[in-house]
């Protein structure tokens, strides 16, 4: 099982998630979001030792100027979350960094729709909720794609890992789900570390 955590702050999270070999670190860059960071805080990305962990710029239709200042160099992906073509997604890959293009998931034809990603490294399915932890519909998770290119996000918890696991999922994106109770943005340390050991364990 792989996993994704999003909405990470740099001074406060990325030590914890490197140390715990988390395989994907995501950090929002959307305005609208209490989890979105500043260019201050991307200076401080480049002082992590990344080791097994890659960086992940969670982005809304970027432009070219975002991805050659912002991305490049400090991210390995980028996460699309907009409107973007498999066109506009060859052209961002060509830049040099690789693609996780989600695809919002309100019913079993939607699903589909990855078929039109090809140049995409990762596919998540989602919510059409963006960070509002909506549910994903348990009976349309056994009818996606299995593989490490394929990652579901969704209200996923240490609550549900395990039957979302016995489902196929090899590959999970978190946010909200990891913070403290009373304070959006701000990830719960007890709680990543509970959810990394139980994955551990359901891999062994």
């Amino acid at each position: 099982m792989k996993i994704k955590i999003c909405g990470l702050h740099p001074a406060r999270d990325v030590q914890l998630c490197i140390d715990l070999e988390v395989d994907f670190l995501g950090f929002v860059f959307y305005e609208k979001s209490p989890r979105h960071l500043s260019l201050k805080d991307i200076q401080k990305l480049k002082n992590f030792i990344k080791h097994k962990s890659s960086f992940v710029a969670v982005t809304v239709n970027p432009n070219d100027q975002f991805i050659k200042d912002i991305v490049l160099g400090n991210f390995e992906y980028i996460q699309l979350h907009g409107d973007e073509t498999n066109d506009r997604i060859k052209e961002i890959k060509s830049m040099g960094v690789k693609i996780l293009k989600t695809i919002k998931i309100r019913n079993e034809i939607d699903i589909e729709n990855y078929k039109k990603y090809d140049d995409a490294d990762i596919i998540l399915f989602d919510t059409p909720g963006m960070e509002k932890s909506i549910k994903f519909p348990e009976h349309l998770i056994s009818r996606l794609p299995k593989g490490d290119k394929f990652a579901l996000a969704g209200s996923i918890s240490l609550d549900n890992i395990e039957s979302i696991a016995n489902l196929g999922v090899t590959f999970c994106d978190l946010s909200s789900s990891l913070e403290l109770d009373k304070q959006i943005g701000y990830k719960d340390h007890q709680k990543i570390k509970k959810f990394v050991k139980k994955v551990n364990e359901l891999k062994n």
